[in-house]
């Protein structure tokens, strides 16, 4: 199910109910990644007037004195991998997963699982003048209802997020369904989305070290004019640019709730 719309010359990411254990500890997080079909083709100017929120779910404004960070502000010190776009905490006993899209060999998401729950997460250009994650939750939800899912908005460690139920094939070809939190963060001229799946994603106690991870996280938004919801390049750690060497790895499907080829790295 495509969670965000996009224009017609961005990519179109789908989010697939692929056949799997509806309580598997570690399952790929659902793809969010899209951008508004009437999104202008920059950065929109200052002055213009954001929409307004659902009436039944008051907007609460993102509190980041503890994080996500930008760049540019005074970010606690720390180690943490450099992925271009975002620069992970580095925690002991975590997994790094990057998603690669398959047909531009282009790192597309990062995978951070601890303790058998993923957090999956993206970055994106976001307009100057208001955010966009009021606009993305209704896309969301209205998604995954139509796929047969139930979601719920509330309000979160981060402002308001949405706790989905994502329909899934069990391999004895019953209908299940995956509990997935869809997080997000406005930040200045970025916004920062996370998809929680696994016991985290049901179990408070179990999320908060991934909720410290994606709290840490800096955001690396370049001083280029984007349009909004533009994914922000990703990169291996190491590398200087977005694009896959070739021959380092396969690079898998673009499908985040189907296991594929991955490049991990074990801290």
């Amino acid at each position: 199910m495509a969670l965000f719309r996009r224009g017609a010359k961005d990519r179109t990411a789908q989010d697939e109910t692929a056949a799997a254990e509806p309580t598997a500890d570690r399952d790929d997080a659902a793809d969010a990644t899209g951008a508004g079909a009437a999104a202008p083709a920059a950065d929109e100017p200052a002055g213009t007037a954001p929409d307004e929120p659902a009436a039944d779910v008051p907007a609460l404004p993102a509190d980041r004195s503890r994080g996500p960070w930008d760049a540019t502000e005074e970010v606690p010190p720390g180690p943490r991998i450099d992925l271009g776009a975002l620069r992970l905490p580095g925690v002991q006993g975590m997994e790094l997963r990057m998603e690669i899209d398959k047909k531009s060999d282009v790192v597309t998401a990062v995978g951070v699982t601890l303790d058998g729950s993923t957090l999956q997460m993206q970055a994106f250009a976001a307009p100057r003048s208001e955010g966009i994650w009021d606009e993305i939750r209704e896309e969301i939800g209205e998604s995954v209802r139509k796929q047969g899912g139930a979601v719920d908005d509330v309000p979160g460690p981060f402002g308001r997020e949405l706790l989905a139920r994502l329909p899934v094939r069990t391999p004895e070809g019953r209908t299940g369904h995956r509990p997935a939190r869809f997080i997000g963060v406005d930040g200045p001229r970025w916004f920062l989305r996370g998809v929680v799946t696994g016991r985290a994603a049901v179990d408070e106690d179990a999320a908060k070290r991934l909720e410290d991870v994606f709290r840490r996280t800096v955001v690396v938004r370049d001083g280029q004019a984007r349009p909004p919801r533009d994914l922000l390049a990703l990169r291996l750690p190491g590398q200087e640019d977005g694009a896959v060497p070739k021959g380092a790895a396969p690079a898998p499907t673009f499908d985040p709730l189907t296991r594929g080829p991955e490049i991990t790295e074990i801290r």
